[in-house]
């Protein structure tokens, strides 16, 4: 089978140009800039929406919200007084990614970038993407170092307000849509911590700026990797240009299908919005973590096995039916099948995660150039190109989907010690999986796009203008 290589139209890729130094600055000023305008915008309105800026200062919390949605660490901290009285105290740890909120920040910042790159035709040299790849990156960490200073504070509660409150809703500790309702804690609890903190409570949190900083950078560089690898339309320095037909295709398949799916969820949440009695509060959830919902809905879909346990007060956060399954304190295995006994809805879990993998099948197809392709090669390059794709890209998914609620509570004899809720999925099993799921979808996918005709027809000029899709 020969090739043919194209020539690039002229003028689109001509000699190599000097580093715009300007425009890349600008660039990376713009693309930090609004990534954080846009966490920032998400992460306050969800708060706010959620009630939390009625106990305590919305800007450091929605700083360290911030932080945490780039992988931060945020170390919170407790102390109760009673009448003046130093005698109790409280620990905890939180290691959740709200998913929500980092994820409008990185569809912003790599729009941004990567329209710059387009200005360069159909090559970029490789001195230019790294002069604006590295601007970018320092100027999110020294926005994300502000960010981790201003993210401390002490949140103080009424006492008087915990366990009642307007509304029905049980206070501060009242229903929290689609967590649980913590109105239905123990009313001796609610009780004696009534009565314990009468005139305060104050829970402290920090942001440590060394590990988040560390963490921000990574999630810079990764999601410039992802954009980069995604975008059909966008040039690659010399050396690259395989990765227009061989990677591109299936990777801009797959995360436009896990868009779709965010998008969907977040349609049901407004649903439901408008036939709840707290509308505000599903849509603020939503903002700031439904997109681990999402995710976690997906993974188990696809059978991606998890396993979790809830102890104390904090295992009435999980939602029906999950929390029948591991609040019982010990860990279980988390499966579809597990809460299809509980609940048989769940099983339409299974339906919504296969039609999300057939469109990323279909989608790759057509965006995949066949350039000559016999239909079985065409068909098993396909296949190959999207398992390898969803392999990496559902077991990503999982590992950053996963989140742990520790707390320890102690106060004058009421004992709250290992309360908390942890739910993780088997990396490697999601890794095979998606691997097993993705190759099924992009045989599939390839075979239904060259019985209609559509093989190849959303295929990008920088694929079709090297080689084709046996190259």
């Amino acid at each position: 089978m020969s090739h043919t290589t194209l020539a690039p139209a002229p003028g689109l890729a001509g000699p190599r140009r000097p580093v715009p130094w300007v425009s890349a600055l600008a660039t990376a000023v713009a693309s930090v800039g609004w990534a954080f305008v846009g966490m920032t915008a998400v992460a306050a309105l969800g708060l706010h929406l959620l009630g939390a800026d009625t106990q305590g200062s919305l800007a450091p919390m929605t700083a360290a919200v911030v932080t945490m949605a780039v992988g931060g660490k945020v170390s919170p901290s407790g102390d109760l007084s009673v009448f003046g009285v130093s005698g109790a105290g409280a620990t905890a740890a939180v290691d959740i990614i709200p998913l929500g909120v980092g994820l409008a920040g990185a569809l912003l910042l790599a729009w941004i970038f990567l329209r710059s790159l387009r200005q360069a035709g159909l090559r970029i040299g490789w001195g230019e993407l790294a002069a604006r790849a590295v601007m970018l990156v320092v100027l999110f960490a020294a926005a994300l170092w502000g960010l981790a200073w201003a993210g401390h504070d002490t949140i103080s509660i009424n006492g008087a307000t915990l366990g009642s409150g307007g509304g029905g809703s049980g206070g501060i500790l009242g229903s929290v849509p689609g967590l649980g309702d913590l109105g239905n804690l123990d009313p001796g609890l609610l009780g004696g911590l009534n009565d314990l903190v009468k005139t305060r409570t104050s829970v402290g949190f920090h942001v440590e700026t060394g590990p988040t900083l560390a963490s921000g950078v990574l999630w810079a560089v990764a999601v410039l990797a992802i954009a980069l690898l995604a975008s059909r339309h966008t040039p690659l320095p010399h050396g690259w240009e395989a990765l227009h037909r061989q990677v591109r295709p299936a990777v801009s398949a797959l995360c436009a299908a896990l868009l779709l799916t965010v998008a969907a969820g977040l349609l049901v949440s407004v649903y439901a919005a408008v036939t709840d009695d707290h509308p505000g509060r599903i849509i603020g959830t939503a903002l700031v973590g439904g997109v681990n919902g999402v995710w976690l809905g997906a993974a188990l879909g696809l059978f991606v096995p998890w396993h979790g346990r809830a102890t104390g007060p904090l295992a009435q956060l999980v939602p029906h039916p999950l929390d029948r399954l591991i609040g019982a304190g010990s860990e279980r295995p988390v499966t579809v099948s597990r809460l299809a006994q509980l609940d048989g809805r769940v099983w339409l879990l299974v339906v919504a995660a296969a039609l999300m993998i057939l469109t990323a099948g279909v989608l790759a197809a057509a965006r995949t150039p066949v350039a000559g392709a016999s239909p079985w090669r065409y068909t098993a390059l396909c296949a190959l190109r999207l398992g390898l794709a969803t392999a990496v890209g559902l077991g990503a998914a999982v590992w950053l989907t996963g989140f742990s609620v520790n707390a320890d509570l102690s106060v004058f004899g009421f004992d709250a010690v290992g309360a908390g809720v942890d739910l993780h999925a088997s990396l490697a099993a999601a890794v095979g999986l998606g691997a097993a799921w993705g190759a099924a979808a992009g045989a599939v996918g390839a075979l239904l796009a060259r019985a209609t005709g559509a093989a190849g027809s959303r295929a990008s000029p920088l694929a079709s203008a090297t080689r084709g899709v046996a190259g």
